[in-house]
């Protein structure tokens, strides 16, 4: 009795380290082709290494310099008038700013902003000295050319200040002050001395660049993921996403092996994005390599796993262009380091949690640029692992159908070959 059991308990052990082996046998099968047909496939390898490598140095490269000094500007001025005329030279007078054009109206000024000679107008109207000298408010226009936010910056912030120093000025014959103390006191009554906190050079680079480099690395995941999708259906001669073989019998197989060479790649495409670029260009970097390495993982494998739920819905190569590329602004303005959180409508913040980049941007700023620790970043970490949970269990079930439905293709063109023999077997007799 006791030598059956132990022969069963052995028969059982020898099963299961069988079966062990042959799970990992597969799980690394399906990985050494998912990591063939990526070096193999040169449009996944521009997405996962070329992208990644190139990107974040040629846009962290264009903002390198924070802020722009001697922005040529246009001025249109039908006052000619010496309160004008100030407010031209303080303008100037600016680090930021140059008056480089007069024009004797804005159709000339929009000409010169057309051939990029200037990046701005400045307006002001015929009525300009009457208006302030009358004590009503005054009105200049200012136009900037939007297609770099730094310009933008400069030309308005350099008007706004010497607007409010011109209007200041103006306001102190008015109070009936006494002495100068009463005269800061009306016209000034307080005083801000506005200083960074965590943006300390007060520049887009540091603002925004950390949060697009989180961004990179989903959005490249997403590409690389499906275009490999697309590439897999288009060589299937059912159009399925999975194969039929030995090694692809089973879902855990095929999930971990995929995710397993797309988080051994993107490892190291992280670790140079997050860490060696902010280092290249000196932006603010506070995070602590262990804080920043389990605010990653759970990252990638949110990405992932979200990469390839959304893999089912690529038929072609080509859609994945559709459906990615388009989104990269839009899940940047939902992350709330472009737009304040606090300004979004409650129906696109809860779409925004379906997102890992909503997160991953969130938990990145505060320990990069504002020097979190990770307790101050569990609300992040947590929704990330969630998000990580819940796509693996969709990715599962994607890939349970796909399976499922190849099956059914391969049965079905089974059973045709049949038919065609038997046909042609009762056919012959005939005739004979």
């Amino acid at each position: 009795m006791s030598e059956t059991k132990n022969t069963t308990a052995h028969t059982n052990t020898k099963k299961a380290s069988s079966g062990l082996l042959s799970f990992l046998s597969s799980l690394c099968y399906i990985w050494w082709l998912e990591m063939k047909s990526t070096v193999k496939d040169e449009g996944v390898l521009i997405f996962f290494l070329l992208v990644p490598l190139a990107y974040p140095l040629l846009y962290s490269w264009i903002y390198n310099n924070e802020v722009v000094r001697e922005v040529p500007v246009a001025i249109v001025d039908l006052s000619h008038s010496s309160s004008s005329r100030e407010f031209i030279r303080n303008f100037d007078a600016s680090p930021d700013v140059h008056a480089a054009y007069y024009c004797n109206n804005l159709l000339e000024a929009q000409a010169l902003v057309g051939e990029q000679a200037v990046h701005g107008v400045l307006y002001f109207p015929s009525d300009f000295d009457r208006t302030l000298n009358r004590g009503d408010q005054a009105h200049v226009g200012v136009y900037c050319d939007m297609s770099l936010m730094l310009t933008y910056k400069a030309i308005y912030q350099t008007a706004l200040a010497v607007s409010l120093k011109m209007g200041a000025e103006r306001q102190k014959p008015h109070t009936f002050s006494f002495t100068e103390r009463d005269e800061e006191l009306n016209t000034e009554p307080m005083v801000v001395d506005a200083q960074p906190i965590f943006n300390t050079t007060g520049g887009y680079g540091n603002a925004i660049l950390p949060g697009v480099l989180i961004l990179i690395l989903q959005q490249t995941l997403l590409l690389g993921i499906g275009l490999s999708a697309g590439t897999a259906r288009e060589n299937n001669r059912f159009q399925d996403l999975v194969p039929i073989g030995r090694h692809y019998d089973g879902i855990m197989k095929i999930v971990l092996g995929k995710s397993s060479c797309y988080l051994m790649i993107y490892c190291v495409m992280s670790a140079y994005i997050t860490m060696a670029v902010p280092y290249f260009f000196n932006f603010t970097m506070l995070a602590r390599p262990a804080d920043l390495f389990w605010l990653l993982l759970p990252y990638l494998l949110a990405v992932i796993f979200f990469g390839m739920t959304l893999s089912c819905l690529v038929r072609y190569r080509e859609n994945v262009m559709l459906l990615v590329v388009f989104t990269s602004i839009p899940f940047l303005f939902l992350t709330g380091a472009s737009w304040p959180q606090s300004n979004i409508p409650g129906v696109w913040q809860g779409f925004s949690w379906l997102i890992p980049s909503t997160f991953g941007v969130r938990g990145y700023l505060r320990i990069a640029s504002m020097g979190a620790t990770f307790n101050d970043i569990l609300p992040e970490v947590r929704a990330l692992w969630i998000q990580t949970t819940v796509y693996f269990i969709t990715t599962c079930l994607v890939y349970r159908y796909q399976i499922i439905s190849a099956r059914k293709h391969a049965i079905s063109h089974y059973q045709m070959i049949q038919d065609r023999i038997k046909t042609a077997r009762e056919k012959k007799p005939m005739d004979e």
